[in-house]
């Protein structure tokens, strides 16, 4: 059910709280306001005293100073969003502004412990109103074209434990988060000007975290990103020269070739793409077509939990250490054909051994032709053999 939210502090009122029912899934959700005005929503997995914390910080009202700017050289959006230099920056461990609030450390999260949580970033890249773009609000026309940032980015925090990892959850956290996943796709791209909704977990200051506490984000968009863009772009010439879907063409390629699968089960295939450009890349397709993750069953939602942390913990393994990652859904943006997209994850890292990290230079950076040093088959093998 839809739960409306409500600003909860000292003067104001309580948080309000209501049933989620995903397949295989009941939790309770809540939804309160922060000191400065933003939306935190708690997914309870099981039954708590109702939630009466309430952000007791001082905190000026919210403001994400964003801008779009086009490229015109090649038709792509860039986000500038200047105040995100003053974000916080690897804090101690007992200054994480995303565990659980306590005397010493009041943070974003005002209850004491928590299972799951969402709630607007306070350094968003973009916002429902940015600002000082007031000159922005009609967009300039031209070469030089300029938008106001708007959007919405969100923080999700995938357990109260500081020292835990997406690997080392349980099944049914994933399942969690997964109905968390569900529920913001499906209130974000509600919003006025959302045209693409990606979730995306990046772990490991290697990939650029700075935060080191297990979360995630999502971004709404307020255009089809560029790779998905190209990804629509191609499969659409596919259907039209073949009458198929390309990512499930691809897909059924890859079972009768078989040597770049790394784990298959009854629902999910999560295997290394021929043309990984990444050390380690992996993919992890439904075995039957989905749009959204919205459209996936409670039995794909459950299956997917226990191939993924397989996939996360044959890859952590790989070198003996936790690997670095970013973990990318990509679903089908609005107003999208569904004989055009495929709902799929990415896990990519740079680490391509147990002392080296590949880095974007002359030939990825500027002409954006990937060198991959690891063959895709080799790196099939080798998360094979670590079940």
């Amino acid at each position: 059910m839809t739960v409306d939210d409500v600003g909860h502090r000292p003067a104001g009122g309580r948080p309000l709280a209501g049933a989620i029912t995903g397949p295989g899934h009941v939790l309770r959700k809540t939804t309160t306001r922060l000191a400065d005005g933003r939306q935190l929503i708690y997914f309870d997995e099981a039954a708590r005293p109702p939630r009466t914390s309430y952000d007791r910080r001082t905190l000026n009202p919210a403001r994400a100073v964003s801008e779009l700017r086009l490229d015109p050289l090649t038709d792509e959006w860039v986000i500038v969003a200047s105040h995100r230099q003053e974000r916080t920056h690897l804090p101690a461990s007992d200054a994480c502004p995303l565990c659980p609030s306590s005397p010493r450390n009041m943070t974003e999260i005002p209850a004491d412990d928590y299972d799951v949580v969402v709630f607007e970033n306070r350094f968003a890249s973009l916002a429902a109103v940015p600002a000082g773009n007031a000159a922005l609000s009609s967009p300039a026309r031209g070469l030089l074209e300029r938008r106001a940032g708007t959007g919405r980015c969100e923080v999700v925090c995938f357990s109260a434990d500081h020292h835990t990892s997406f690997a080392q959850l349980t099944p049914a956290r994933v399942g969690t988060i997964m109905e968390a996943w569900v529920d913001r796709h499906q209130a974000l791209t509600e919003l006025p000007g959302v045209r693409q909704v990606f979730p995306f977990e990046n772990r490991g200051s290697e990939v650029g975290v700075t935060l080191s506490h297990p979360h995630g984000q999502i971004y709404a968009y307020p255009f089809v990103t560029p790779r998905t863009r190209q990804m629509l772009e191609t499969a659409r010439r596919h259907h039209d020269r073949t009458g198929g879907n390309l990512f499930a063409d691809v897909l059924r390629a890859e079972w009768d070739a078989g040597e770049r699968i790394v784990r298959q089960s009854e629902h999910w295939t999560a295997l290394v793409p021929a043309a990984a450009r990444w050390p380690v890349e992996v993919h992890l397709f439904p075995n039957r077509a989905a749009q959204v993750l919205a459209d996936l069953t409670g039995a794909e939602r459950d299956d997917f939990a226990d191939t993924y942390l397989h996939v996360l913990n044959r890859v952590d393994r790989l070198f003996g250490a936790p690997v670095p990652y970013i973990a990318a859904w990509y679903q089908a943006p609005n107003e999208t054909i569904p004989a055009h997209s495929y709902l799929h994850l990415r896990l990519i890292s740079p680490r391509r051994s147990a002392d080296k990290l590949k880095f974007l230079a002359g030939s990825e950076s500027a002409m954006g032709v990937f060198v991959n040093d690891v063959a895709p088959e080799q790196i099939a093998r080798r998360l094979r053999a670590q079940a």
